[in-house]
This record gives structure tokens, sequence and C-alpha cells, in this order.
């Protein structure tokens, strides 16, 4: 090779290098810019005023993080009317004081939760090439977590257990007709535990998952969800600007990977979530967000 080509061959690896290393660091803050989104979702009987639902997802708390930490206290101030969260709260064995520390200003709000795969399993480095030839698979002899401490914790401060349950919310002196199921991205869900229609005199019909599996988003909209609530995608993490997320580590098409869609009848909100495993702290055009969703009465 000529003198002038191997310079030119080494500017342009010296200029791709340079690129990495700023992405690199820029995805390093983007995992720690919190953004709070807001959606108006129609899905109210007609005259109702509106309800405001705060979603949480996939916080993946390990202790030391503060910044994360006084941010989701701080959405107290937002004035939700109650709290659900899709699960993966935990990231590490001794996260639980951490997470119920830093939800301890909303357990005064009516709530609900789910569990995903993450707070029953503790994290392992994973090669990024497989999460993106497909779902993940749960990796063997993965430590548990204390998950039982959690669920307690969160139940003790008010909030309904929905891991393959159903129930009811009293929201601002309105009732929902509530279910959930546990984390279908590791087969944990059970459907028909909770199936049948939504009840008819509700004022909402919310169906509440960790992984948004098509399986599940089927059945609760067909059961008669007005609206359906999930995280695990983290909105793809690391996504191309204008093209979005190459995966969503389930079969939810790449579309759907975070925001306010629809899925047959039901209204459905994916949140990209507010953590990343400890193995990958990064996040690219994808920030790291919780969602008021103001629910208003149908057209």
């Amino acid at each position: 090779m000529r003198p002038w080509g191997m310079r030119t061959v080494a500017r342009t690896a010296a200029g791709l290098a340079l690129a990495g290393a700023a992405g690199l660091v820029y995805a390093r803050w983007e995992a720690q810019a919190f953004t709070l989104r807001r959606a108006e979702v129609p899905v109210l009987p007609a005259g109702q005023p509106a309800m405001r639902i705060l979603h949480l997802s996939d916080l993946h708390l390990v202790p030391g993080q503060r910044t994360k930490q006084a941010w989701v206290r701080s959405l107290r101030e937002v004035r939700p009317d109650a709290v659900v969260v899709t699960g993966d709260f935990l990231s590490h064995p001794d996260a639980v004081p951490h997470v119920l520390d830093t939800l301890e200003p909303l357990f005064d709000l009516p709530g609900a939760f789910v569990l995903g795969s993450n707070d029953y399993y503790a994290p392992k480095p994973l090669n990024p090439a497989r999460y993106l030839r497909g779902p993940s698979q749960l990796e063997p002899n993965r430590p548990m977590l204390p998950w039982g401490d959690l669920v307690d914790g969160l139940v003790a401060g008010g909030w309904l257990d929905l891991g393959n349950r159903r129930g009811t919310l009293k929201i601002d002196g309105r009732e929902v007709d509530v279910r959930g199921v546990d984390d279908p991205h590791i087969r944990r869900d059970r459907y028909n535990d909770v199936a049948g229609a939504f009840a008819a005199d509700a004022d909402l019909a919310l169906g509440v998952t960790h992984a948004p599996y098509l399986r599940v988003l089927d059945a609760m909209a067909v059961d008669g969800a007005d609206l359906v609530l999930a995280g695990h995608t983290h909105g793809g993490q690391l996504c191309v600007p204008g093209v979005g997320a190459l995966v969503t580590n389930c079969d939810l098409p790449r579309s759907k990977a975070k925001g306010l869609s629809t899925h047959g009848d039901a209204a459905l909100h994916v949140s990209a979530g507010l953590g990343t495993s400890p193995y990958a702290p990064v996040r690219f055009a994808c920030r790291p967000e919780a969602t008021l969703l103001t629910l208003t009465a149908r057209g």
C-alpha cells in the first residue's frame, strides 16, 4: 500500500475509534438522564374526569444509585392518583431495602405491581450479540434474589400484588378491575388463573405484565382490557436515531418497543424503564423514563 493510502486508513481508524469512545461516553451519560414522559389515553367512560397513573418499570436498582433513587422519590410531586410498576425492581441481592426506601413516598397512593425475571435472578454478563439474535434466555446457575422480601415490603406498603392475580383498585373514588401475570419472559405467567371478562361495571379494565409477550396481550385484549401496561423492553436500550429499537427482547414488534400504541381494542403502554443491567450501564437514543399517563374519557 502506498504511504498516502496507509495514512488514510490510519486516519479513518483513528476517527472511528474516537467516535466510538465519544458514543460510549454519551451512552453512559444518557443512562442517568432520567426523563418524565406524559401521555394522554382516552379509555375512561364518557363524562368522567381524568385519572393520572404513574407507570414505573425496570428500576434495576443496586445499592449506591442515589441519583436514581432521589429522582424516583421526587415523582410524588407530580401528584399521580395511582402507581403501577411493571417489574424488574432489583439488580442486586442487597437492593430490597433501597427499593422500598425509594418508593416509600408513593405508598400513600393506590398501587399495583408485578415482578420481572431480574427480581428473581441476579444479573450475569451477557454477550451482546446473543441479545441481538432474539429474546434472551435464562442463564443456568444464576443466584436467586430475595424476591419474597420485595413482595412483602410492597404489599406492606399497601400495593396490590398482581403476579397471576386479579383484584380491585379504588382510585380517586373509582373502581378499577385489574389483573396481572407473573413474568412471561421466564414462563411464569398463568393467565388462565385470571382469565375471563373484565367487570362490565368497572370504571377501568387494566391489565399488567412485565414482558409484553403477544400471548398475554392477546388474552387481555380479548377479555376486554381498556389499557395494558408493560415494561421489560428497555425501549430497545440501544436505538438508532430515525430507526428506533433494534430488538424488544420478546415477540413484540419493534415499532411498539416503547410508548403508547394499541393492541386489539386495548390501549398498550410499554415503558422504556429507568435502569439497565449493571453489566451494560448504557443507553443510546432511549433515555430512562417514567410516564405519567393521564386517562381521559373516550370521545
